[in-house]
């Protein structure tokens, strides 16, 4: 009978130790600011020393491309776990507030992930690919509603964003802009044509 296959434990190790570094990096960021995350503060966490980072990641920007990936990840699987109602006008309620408690959950995550905070960063291609597949699945469900237009999806992400900028910035841990997220969403549904809802 053949032995299970040999576990690469350096791997598992690299991986455990790059997966610490950005949790540490995340503390710092929740903690200081997005732009505040420094090699030697993120390294003096995982108690290490700041140049054998590099060991793991190439740059400070290396370290914000993961936790972009990570974000967006984290985000991509919420909505494909997401069990949003069948009526359209519902759907679009349903995902605004999805969307909403999503990131005014976390102002660090938010600015990473929509926002231009730290000057210079661009996210790789394999950072920013789980966005485009959320970008995709909200195009796939809009499209199901008959909403295709590409200025339609931008809209309505720019109505996603915008609630949710209005409430950090302005409320941040209250529910100010959260009170508004049904009506904001009945107000993007008129203006794409869904039906209404029926009155009981």
């Amino acid at each position: 009978m053949l032995g299970a296959p040999n576990r690469d434990r350096n791997a598992e190790r690299r991986e455990a130790t790059r997966a610490e570094i950005i949790e540490a990096a995340w503390d710092v960021a929740r903690e200081h600011g997005l732009a505040q995350v420094t090699l030697r503060e993120v390294a003096r966490r995982v108690g290490m020393q700041a140049p054998s980072l590099y060991s793991h990641f190439a740059s400070k920007h290396a370290i914000y491309d993961a936790m972009f990936a990570q974000a967006w990840g984290d985000y991509r699987r919420v909505v494909e776990e997401a069990t949003p109602p069948e009526h359209p006008r519902a759907a679009m309620r349903y995902f605004v507030r999805v969307w909403f408690d999503f990131t005014t959950a976390d102002l660090a995550r938010h600015q990473l992930m929509n926002q231009r905070t730290i000057p210079g960063f661009v996210p790789t291609p394999e950072a920013y690919s789980p966005a485009v597949e959320v970008l995709e699945g909200l195009r796939a469900r809009l499209a199901r509603f008959g909403v295709t237009r590409d200025e339609d999806v931008d809209l309505c992400t720019a109505v996603f964003s915008g609630l949710a900028d209005a409430q950090l910035a302005n409320d941040p841990g209250g529910d100010r802009w959260g009170r508004l997220v049904d009506r904001t969403a009945d107000m993007l549904s008129d203006n794409l044509g869904l039906p209404a809802l029926e009155q009981s």
